[in-house]
C-alpha cells in the first residue's frame, strides 16, 4: 500500500510539474485549473500601445505573431520605414511597447488561436505581417478576392473591418460581418 501511495504522489508531482504555464497572459500555476476559456488571442488593453500603433492601423494583438517578429518590427531603424511610413517612437515608448508585445507574443501565449499561429509557422520564422502567417492565410482562403479588395475593407490587414470583435481579441467565425456581404459562414 505504501508503494502505491508513493507512486501516486510521484506521478502527481510529475504531471503537475509538466503543465505549461504562461505568466504573460495572467497565468500562474492555478490558471491551468481556471474555467475561463482562452480560445482566441489576448486582447491588447495597453493605452500607450493602442494610441501609438492604433493611430495608423489596427492595433494587432501580440498573440498573432511570435517574439522574433515583434523584435524586428519594433527595431528603432525598422520603425523609421515601417511599411513605407515613419513610425519612429521615443526610446521609452518603443521599449514599453516592445516589452508588452514580447511578453504576450504568440510563442508565449496560452491562448488557443496563438498556439495555432505558432503551429503554422516554420521553426524560427519571423513574419513581418500578420497576413503572412500560414494559419491566417488558410483561414481566409475561401473569402473571394472581391470582398477583400472592396473599398470598405481594402485588404486582410484591416482585421476590424470584418471581425466585429477584433479589438477584444475575438476572431471567431460567428463574429465576422463582411461589408457589402453580411455574415460569413465558412
Amino acid at each position: 500500500m505504501k508503494k502505491q501511495t508513493t507512486l501516486l504522489a510521484l506521478t502527481t508531482v510529475l504531471l503537475l510539474g509538466s503543465i505549461p504555464v504562461s505568466q504573460a497572459d495572467g497565468g500562474g500555476f492555478f490558471s491551468f485549473f481556471s474555467l475561463e476559456r482562452k480560445k482566441e488571442v489576448a486582447p491588447m488593453t495597453d493605452a500607450t500601445y493602442n494610441k501609438e500603433c492604433g493611430a495608423c492601423h489596427f492595433p494587432y494583438q501580440a498573440g498573432l505573431l511570435p517574439e522574433g517578429s515583434w523584435r524586428k518590427l519594433l527595431d528603432a531603424k525598422a520603425l523609421s520605414d515601417h511599411f513605407g511610413e515613419n513610425a519612429e517612437l521615443d526610446d521609452q515608448t518603443r521599449s514599453h511597447i516592445l516589452q508588452l508585445l514580447v511578453a504576450n507574443s504568440a510563442d508565449k501565449s496560452s491562448y488557443k488561436r496563438s498556439k495555432k499561429v505558432m503551429g503554422s509557422l516554420e521553426a524560427g520564422a519571423t513574419p513581418l505581417r500578420v497576413t503572412e502567417v500560414s494559419y491566417i492565410k488558410h483561414k481566409h482562403e475561401k473569402v473571394p478576392e472581391k470582398l477583400i479588395k472592396q473599398p470598405k475593407v481594402k485588404s486582410l490587414s484591416y482585421c476590424d473591418k470584418c471581425h466585429m470583435e477584433a479589438d477584444k481579441g475575438n476572431f471567431d467565425d460567428d463574429t465576422v460581418v463582411i461589408p457589402e456581404h453580411g455574415n460569413w459562414s465558412w
